[in-house]
C-alpha cells in the first residue's frame, strides 16, 4: 500500500508541477491538493521516521506553494547593499585569507591570473560562525552587487518555476558583470538545492539542473568576468556529487578558538556597561564549542537581563557583573550538535579545497 501511495502522490505533484508551469493555477492548487492527500496518509501509515519527515516537508512545501498560488508569485529576496566589513568578522584569519586570494586579488590585478581564478566557493561548517558574514563582507572588500538567495525559500515558493528564476538571476547578474560590476550571488542553505532526495520531483530536478549549467556558464567567460557564486552549508555531505566539483574553493569555516571567543566577548560587549572585574578569558574557556552567534545571543540575555531590572524593579542601571555572565552561561547552552563536529571534520578531510 505504502508504494501505491508513494506513486499517487509522485504522480499528481508531477501533474502539479506541470499545470504550475503552464499557467494553469487552478488545475494546480487541485494536483497539490490531491498530493497532499496522499501524503498525508503515507504520514499516518509509515513507521520510518525518515520517510515521515520527508513526507512532512512535502505536505509543508505544496501547502506553502499552494498559499502563493493563490496570493500571487513573490519575488526573489535580494539585498544589494551589504553593511558588513572586516572589521565585523572576529577571527576567521584562514577563511578571509582565502577569501582575498581567490576574489579580492584577481579583481584587483586580473593581469596576474592568466589561467582565471575561482567563481564557485563554499563555505561549510556549524551554523552560527559566521559564513553570510564572510560572503556579505567581501561584497563590500570589492564593491560589489551582492544577491542573497535562502536556496530553501527558493524551492518552497517557487516549485515548477525554479529553474525559471535561477536563470533570471545569472542573466541579470551576468549583464551586471559584463558592464565592470562585480557580482556576488550568494545561495544560503544550499543543500536544499543540490542534494538529491527520494521524494523529490520534476521541478527540483530542473533547479538543479538549471543552477549547474549557470555555474558551468561562470568558466566559460573571459577574464573581465566578474561573477562569483558564495555558497552555505551546514550539512555538506548532503550535497550532490557535481556540486561539489563546481565549487573550486571548498572552506571550512570551524567554531571559534579560545582566543577568538575572548574577541567576540570584547566585541559584542563594547556597547554594554560592563564590570573592569568581568573576565573575558574565563568566559571564553567556559564556552568551549560554541558558536560566535551563541556567544553573542548570551550577551544579549546579560543586556535583556539588565534592562528588566530598570524597567521592571525600578532599579538603578547598573554595570554588568561576571555573576551576571555566568548565570547566563548556566541558562543558555551551546546551540552546536557536537556529534556533527566530527562529520565536519571528516567532509574536509575528503573535499576541502583552499
Amino acid at each position: 500500500m505504502i508504494e501505491q501511495l508513494e506513486k499517487a502522490a509522485k504522480d499528481a505533484a508531477q501533474e502539479a508541477v506541470s499545470k504550475d508551469r503552464n499557467g494553469d493555477r487552478e488545475g494546480a492548487i487541485e494536483k497539490y491538493r490531491e498530493a497532499i492527500k496522499y501524503l498525508r496518509k503515507l504520514y499516518f501509515y509509515s513507521e520510518d521516521e525518515y520517510r515521515r519527515r520527508v513526507y512532512l516537508e512535502k505536505i509543508t512545501e505544496y501547502t506553502s506553494r499552494i498559499k502563493t498560488l493563490k496570493e500571487g508569485l513573490k519575488p526573489v529576496t535580494i539585498e544589494r547593499k551589504p553593511s558588513i566589513t572586516w572589521n565585523d568578522i572576529i577571527g576567521l584569519e584562514d577563511v578571509k585569507r582565502v577569501i582575498r586570494e581567490s576574489i579580492v586579488y584577481p579583481y584587483r590585478r586580473p593581469d596576474l591570473y592568466p589561467l582565471g581564478w575561482p567563481r564557485g566557493i563554499l563555505l561549510f561548517g556549524p551554523p552560527g560562525c559566521g559564513k553570510t558574514l564572510v560572503a556579505t563582507a567581501v561584497a563590500n572588500e570589492i564593491d560589489a552587487e551582492f544577491y542573497s538567495v535562502d536556496a530553501a525559500t527558493l524551492l518552497s515558493k517557487w516549485l515548477g518555476e525554479s529553474e525559471k528564476n535561477i536563470k533570471e538571476l545569472f542573466t541579470r547578474a551576468r549583464e551586471t558583470s559584463l558592464k565592470g560590476k562585480p557580482v556576488i550571488i550568494f545561495i544560503d542553505e544550499v543543500d536544499a538545492l543540490t542534494s538529491k532526495r527520494e521524494m523529490e520531483v520534476g521541478g527540483e530536478v530542473r533547479a538543479r539542473t538549471q543552477l549547474l549549467k549557470e555555474m558551468d556558464g561562470l568558466e566559460n567567460k573571459g577574464r573581465k568576468f566578474y561573477l562569483y557564486v558564495l555558497a552555505a552549508t551546514n550539512k555538506p555531505w548532503e550535497l550532490d556529487e557535481p556540486f561539489i566539483r563546481r565549487f573550486q574553493k571548498r572552506i571550512y569555516v570551524k567554531l571559534p578558538g579560545l582566543q577568538e571567543r575572548i574577541k567576540l566577548f570584547k566585541y559584542y560587549c563594547r556597547r554594554l556597561k560592563v564590570s573592569p572585574e568581568v573576565d573575558f578569558e574565563k568566559l571564553a574557556m567556559e564556552t568551549e564549542y560554541y558558536s560566535a552567534e551563541d556567544i553573542y545571543l548570551l550577551c544579549v540575555d546579560v543586556q535583556n537581563k539588565l534592562a528588566k531590572e530598570v524597567l521592571e524593579l525600578n532599579l538603578p542601571q547598573r554595570e554588568a557583573t561576571f555573576q551576571d555572565f555566568l548565570e547566563a552561561l548556566n541558562n543558555r547552552k551551546t546551540s552546536i550538535i557536537l556529534e556533527n563536529l566530527r562529520r565536519y571534520e571528516e567532509w574536509a578531510n575528503r573535499y576541502k579545497a583552499i
